[in-house]
């Protein structure tokens, strides 16, 4: 391996191709069952968080990302609003959310592997298989960290055309089919009528894993760490968000619909009821036989969204690392330029958990523990986004921005404010066990929900607390943040000369 210093070229990335791996990187298939349980009342939720959580993501994304398109994604956003201590925790939340994501959305893809053959039965039974389950795990999560490592170009390609094959013509067969079943007069398993689009909201119990919808739009804006890959971002960033968040919502709420129509509600289970509802539809239209062409699909749609998630965090945390904030042991890039020491230790604590997640004795309960630590951390760099949005209209009022939230200074409070309130109560809400999900005793599903969050959000501020300035590469040509280049920093202590302010304090 060597230290590459050149990063890829602009246009690697095109529109289409950004929009899908948006899709891709927000839409994961295997989470519709969980909300299919709400019947057409998960329609009002998908609607609801679109509007309060996917919207302002999106808006809030593109003029953060056209007003600095310099590296560093949700690091350089928050660490211009109140300082690189701030910033750190952003990205390391996104980082850390994703290796405890991993093995959630690889166990899926087992499963739908294991259908591949044509006899159920045999299938079922593989996709208990412990053994099995951990091979394709681990199998499928170093394959996309080995196509990672061959650069922007190669992850990109096979994120977009695989997303494609194994999401969207998924997706669009899946809606088509259960369209063409209740055509055809068959029984829906859900009540389809105004009534049951509003659900109950006077029970806070029926909510609860509906916050978890939030997160289902989560990961809009992280593809902007590539956006110096792509030809005319300041341009073509917005537009691709724009396009990734209309579909990220059709194929969401038509998807779980689907689920909702053909399984009945008491037999929807969180890793099984998709493969369920394609093979009630499929032998329904007489072509039973496609059923493990489209498990395989699907296992492909799994990889280019693990691929995705592989390659963003991991790119942005070099471009972190190198400024400083990581020993210079991370800082070694390959000659694709990708951070090939990031993404192997990212790979090793994937593989450590999943072992751990495989080998519990309570699959579900695991699963729906793991799943809502992930919407927890990754509600917290949210949470840190859109204050960052808003604090830096007024810090940074002049910063030329591209693209800007409509509606001025009270616009951007009340679409960023919409986002704040909306991430900061899904936070407070993930940490309630859902009704509907058995998870043991309660006490301890609460207290290793809070152990674990205390935990992984402490560990940034004790690796920044640790920094050495021996750790900044000063070959590399990141940017400084703008109130770093207003008062230059004193190299032998690491801070403005004679200024301890506010934003040291905020870890500036």
């Amino acid at each position: 391996m060597s230290q590459e210093r050149t990063r890829p070229g602009a246009g690697t990335i095109t529109v289409a191709g950004l929009a899908v791996m948006n899709i891709v990187a927000v839409v994961s298939l295997r989470g519709l069952p969980a909300e299919a349980e709400y019947g057409l009342a998960s329609t009002f939720y998908y609607l609801f968080a679109a509007l309060f959580f996917l919207a302002p993501v999106g808006l809030v994304a593109a003029e953060l990302a056209t007003g600095w398109p310099e590296e560093g994604g949700m690091f350089r956003w928050v660490g211009e609003a109140f300082g690189s201590r701030w910033g750190f925790l952003a990205i390391l939340m996104v980082f850390i959310e994703g290796c405890i994501w991993f093995p959630t959305i690889l166990t899926f893809a087992a499963v739908t592997l294991a259908y591949t053959g044509s006899d159920a039965e045999a299938a079922q039974q593989i996709s208990s298989n412990k053994l099995f389950v951990l091979v394709v795990v681990l199998g499928v999560f170093w394959l996309a960290t080995l196509i990672a490592l061959r650069g922007v170009k190669s992850f990109s390609q096979v994120a977009k055309w695989g997303g494609i094959v194994g999401t969207l013509v998924p997706a669009a067969l899946l809606v088509g089919l259960a369209a063409a079943y209740l055509a055809g007069g068959n029984t829906s398993q859900v009540e389809l009528s105004w009534g049951a689009f509003v659900p109950d909201l006077s029970k806070f119990s029926n909510i609860v894993l509906a916050a978890g919808i939030f997160l289902f739009y989560a990961g809009m804006e992280m593809n902007a760490v590539h956006v110096r890959s792509i030809k005319n971002p300041i341009r073509n960033y917005p537009i691709a968000i724009l396009v990734a968040a209309l579909g990220a919502v059709v194929v969401l709420v038509l998807g779980t619909l689907a689920i909702a129509v053909v399984v009945p509600k008491g037999q929807i289970n969180l890793t099984q009821s998709l493969l369920t509802a394609y093979d009630t539809l499929l032998d329904w239209a007489g072509i039973g036989w496609a059923g493990p062409v489209l498990a395989a699909m699907l296992a492909v749609g799994v990889l280019a969204g693990v691929v995705t998630w592989v390659a963003g965090p991991a790119t942005g945390l070099l471009s972190v690392a190198r400024a400083g904030y990581l020993p210079r042991w991370f800082h070694r890039t390959n000659r694709a330029g990708m951070p090939s020491r990031i993404l192997l230790v990212q790979a090793a604590i994937v593989t450590a958990l999943s072992v751990m997640f495989v080998i519990l004795p309570s699959v579900q309960a695991a699963y729906q523990l793991l799943s809502q630590l992930t919407v927890i951390l990754y509600l917290v760099a949210y949470v840190l986004m859109f204050a960052a949005v808003i604090a830096l209209r007024y810090s940074q009022p002049d910063r030329p921005r591209r693209y800007h939230v409509p509606g001025g200074i009270v616009g951007v409070w009340v679409i960023g404010g919409c986002g704040l309130l909306a991430a900061t109560l899904a936070l407070v809400v993930s940490f309630v066990p859902p009704a509907q999900i058995e998870v043991g005793s309660a006490t301890t599903y609460v207290g290793l929900l809070v152990g674990l969050s205390v935990v992984f959000v402490a560990l940034p501020f004790w690796a920044y607390s640790a920094r050495r300035p021996s750790w900044r590469d000063e070959t590399l040509d990141f940017a400084p943040f703008t109130w770093q280049v207003e008062a230059p920093v004193d190299q032998s202590s690491g801070h403005a000369p004679g200024s301890h302010t506010s934003r040291d304090v905020m870890g500036g």
